[in-house]
């Protein structure tokens, strides 16, 4: 007799399963979350508060409306870096700040709708690398004054290294023991607890209760309000909203980048695909409530590692992990004011720390010179200088770098290469003239290897009676790439040698002839095979009357006179 095995895995059970990972993964993110999200607002010079109020909207519209499910938003290094330079060079009064925010948010919907994520999505890794470090430097300088129990400067990482000789005189000891006691939290937590309790919770839970019973002199945040935010309107003064433009671009570019990056990093994790535009508009319409609520800007968070690790898979978690901050915001005032700054200093240290790209930084000696020349531009100007200029020019020398690498590999396609007559056009030419010459683009071809092609090829032209062009094995060319061509044509004409040019069929014909660049040459040496550019320069070697300008009308001025 043959007995059935029971089936345990009903579908009710199964929802069961959804719904608990949903619901551990939205409760350790709020528990990763809270305080990131309390370092980063009193980074920023926003309050704790801040950084929990864009913790609480970015949060949950982010994971409503946006394209990757598991992905938790709100306040991050990079944006906390971002919005102290902002307050410090573009706004004077909150009311400026929150508008920027708002702005941001308007940018990345419009980037959304224009479907543009696609793109951002293709910035080098050597600039993401040298982005990345440069912050967790920023993070880590701008930190070691509340490390040791001294107020943050405002001017940047030059203004914080000029204080560091003076800054010994006035060190808080309690502070910097505080300080050692929660980095040490982080680094021994036990691994079979992190997933019920991430380090940096018990970092913070355990910090502030040694300064509350034993360390008292250390400074904390002190007390905060509670309950519902202070609601805020933009400044709609034409000479305001002028001067947030380039700020807001600024938090919107950087944004989605460490959106989109955040969200590749989730695909790869669950193999879930997620909608690179849904991303951006959620992000956007999360910024505009952010700025609306009086908090600080954010992104993707680190707290989306720890939701995928604790088994959720659906939009949900990040959801109620903002609902969950949402209901601690109600009675967190009274808490939060006993955590010392130094230990959101040591916290924002460690998370400094994992920002720089070390696996890229160990193998500098071994990267490419290009590779290791911008991810150093990158950083040097993301520490000194601003983000934006980082960005834009360690996207500039990527792209430098990138058309050099994409001019040889087009270069490695190009022939041209001089055909003996005899071999060529039949035995009863000589046998040692080479008066035609093949120049054959294979592939595509662009701006990046123009410059190179007039110099290889242009050089060739004057010792031939006819070159050849052939286009058979050509996918694409670009306008710079066109008018080289037709600078080669019009080389040829100059220099009494005939053109012929062989298979140009799709997008290169459209491309040229769009151009014009068809027009002095002869319709009847515009040919589709090998075969009959052979038979015309048999008709052209043997009949040198026969110039490329006396044989027909152009095709151009053909196409002109039949109209």
């Amino acid at each position: 007799m043959v007995r059935l095995r029971r089936r345990t895995d009903t579908p009710d059970r199964d929802v069961v399963r959804v719904v608990t990972a949903e619901i551990f993964g939205g409760l350790t993110s709020a528990m990763v979350m809270l305080p990131l999200a309390l370092a980063y607002g009193v980074a920023a010079g926003l309050g704790a508060l801040a950084g929990l109020y864009g913790a609480i909207a970015l949060g949950f519209l982010a994971a409503v409306v946006g394209g990757t499910r598991t992905m938790i938003s709100g306040p991050t290094a990079l944006m906390a870096v971002t919005t102290t330079a902002v307050i410090a060079n573009h706004a004077d009064t909150l009311a400026e700040v929150f508008t920027i925010t708002m702005l941001a948010g308007v940018f990345q919907v419009l980037l959304g709708l224009a479907r543009l994520g696609r793109f951002i999505a293709y910035a080098p890794y050597s600039v993401i690398s040298g982005f990345m470090t440069g912050i967790g430097v920023i993070i880590i300088v701008m930190q070691t004054r509340p490390l040791v129990g001294l107020p943050v400067e405002g001017g940047g990482v030059l203004a914080t290294l000029g204080t560091w000789r003076a800054a010994w005189g006035g060190v808080e000891w309690t502070a910097l023991v505080l300080a050692g006691v929660a980095l040490g939290v982080m680094f021994v937590w036990p691994k079979r607890f992190r997933r019920y309790v991430p380090p940096m919770f018990a970092a913070v839970a355990v910090g502030t209760l040694v300064g509350a019973f034993w360390l008292v002199d250390a400074p904390t945040i002190g007390s905060v309000p509670t309950g519902l935010p202070e609601l805020h309107a933009p400044e709609f003064a034409l000479a305001s909203l002028f001067r947030a433009i380039q700020p807001a671009a600024t938090i919107a570019l950087v944004g989605s980048i460490d959106t989109l990056l955040t969200a590749r990093i989730a695909e790869s994790m669950t193999r879930q695909p997620h909608d690179s535009h849904r991303d951006l508009l959620g992000q956007g319409l999360g910024h505009i409530a952010t700025g609306v609520l009086g908090g600080l800007a954010g992104g993707a968070s680190v707290c989306t590692i720890a939701n995928i690790r604790a088994g959720a898979r659906t939009r949900w978690s990040g959801a109620l992990c903002a609902l969950v901050l949402l209901a601690l915001v109600f009675g967190a005032g009274t808490h939060v004011r006993w955590v010392p700054h130094a230990v959101l200093a040591a916290v924002l240290m460690r998370v400094g720390f994992d920002f720089i790209d070390w696996r890229f930084v160990r193998r500098l000696h071994r990267v490419q010179r290009e590779h290791l020349v911008i991810m150093l531009i990158t950083l040097v100007l993301t520490v000194f200088f601003d983000l934006v200029t980082a960005v834009s020019l360690g996207f500039i020398t990527a792209a430098l770098a990138g058309l050099r690498q994409f001019e040889r590999l087009e270069m490695d396609r190009v022939i041209s290469t001089p055909l003996l007559d005899r071999t060529f056009m039949g035995s009863a030419y000589g046998a040692f003239d080479a008066r035609v010459v093949l120049v054959a683009l294979r592939g595509s071809f662009t701006v990046a290897s123009s410059h190179k092609l007039i110099h290889t090829i242009g050089a060739d032209i004057a010792d031939h009676a006819l070159v050849i062009l052939d286009f058979t094995d050509t996918v694409y060319i670009d306008d710079s790439a066109a008018l080289v061509v037709d600078y080669l044509i019009e080389t040829a004409h100059e220099q009494g040698t005939a053109t012929a040019i062989v298979g140009l069929t799709g997008a290169p014909l459209r491309t040229l002839d769009g151009l014009g660049m068809l027009s002095t040459v002869p319709e009847t040496h515009v040919v589709g095979t090998f075969e009959d550019a052979r038979q015309l320069a048999r008709s052209l070697i043997a009949a040198p009357s026969a110039a490329p300008d006396a044989v027909e009308p152009a095709v151009g001025e053909r196409a002109r006179g039949g109209d």
